[in-house]
């Protein structure tokens, strides 16, 4: 155990460390393969153990990769759309899309916001928000405000949970993504409880809306409202 410490705690005082994550970061954007908040976690519990990796340097790194990976995805989603890719027409992620293309419709802020703490759904946005034609400079300043936060948000977990554990970084380590993993699935959860609630509200307000508008028809609803034969009324599970 003693080896695989110090192993660990050699490899992050290394300066190849951070063009790696850089990398990863913003492969993050556009194809979440593991979520990028674990490593900014589990370094960041490292980081108080031995002092490196330098917390403002990793943050920098993961705020740089994030955003470039973000608007990787809005270029792409503008350019080739929405199902040029396998991966893409399938029916789950078609449904997540459809999702964010009604989000996007009704609250785009809060969205692009909430969207960056939701590792798959923060790609599903990303690409819709670019393919629908969501104003770019909109877009970016969002986005870096929503990845300032996440940045210190993920930071300030790893340093919680990697006060736990003082004498073992390896175990600060795990404790803390293992920490970060738990947190992620509560906030995961909660935000697409607040989504769905608000768009039940919409629901609400277009049924009354047709109720008294006789003449003119009903307002239609985001039950109405589909991409590729989703209802966008209800986000991915």
């Amino acid at each position: 155990m003693e080896f695989l410490n110090q192993m660990l705690e050699h490899a992050a005082g290394q300066p190849w460390i951070y063009p790696v994550l850089l990398v990863f970061f913003f492969i993050d954007g556009f194809a979440t393969i593991l979520p990028s908040e674990t490593a900014i976690v589990g370094l960041s519990a490292l980081s108080l153990h031995s002092g490196e990796p330098n917390l403002w340097i990793l943050g920098a790194t993961a705020l740089v990769g994030a955003m470039a990976g973000d608007n990787m995805a809005y270029m792409l989603g503008r350019k080739i759309g929405l199902t040029r890719w396998k991966w893409m027409r399938r029916p789950k992620v078609q449904k997540m899309f459809a999702w964010a293309q009604y989000e996007l419709d009704k609250r785009g802020a809060v969205l692009i916001f909430t969207a960056r703490y939701i590792p798959w759904g923060r790609v599903a946005v990303n690409y819709v928000a670019g393919q629908t034609g969501f104003r770019h400079r909109t877009f970016f300043w969002l986005d870096a405000f929503a990845c300032v936060t996440w940045v210190a948000y993920s930071i300030g977990i790893g340093l919680l949970a990697g006060q736990w554990v003082h004498n073992n970084p390896l175990l600060g380590v795990g404790i803390a993504v293992a920490f970060a993993v738990i947190l992620g699935i509560v906030v995961d959860h909660a935000l697409r409880w607040w989504h769905k609630y608000l768009e039940k509200k919409d629901l609400a307000k277009d049924t009354a809306a047709g109720a008294e508008s006789p003449v003119s028809g009903p307002v239609s609803g985001p039950a109405e409202k589909a991409v590729a034969g989703v209802d966008l009324s209800k986000p991915a599970s």
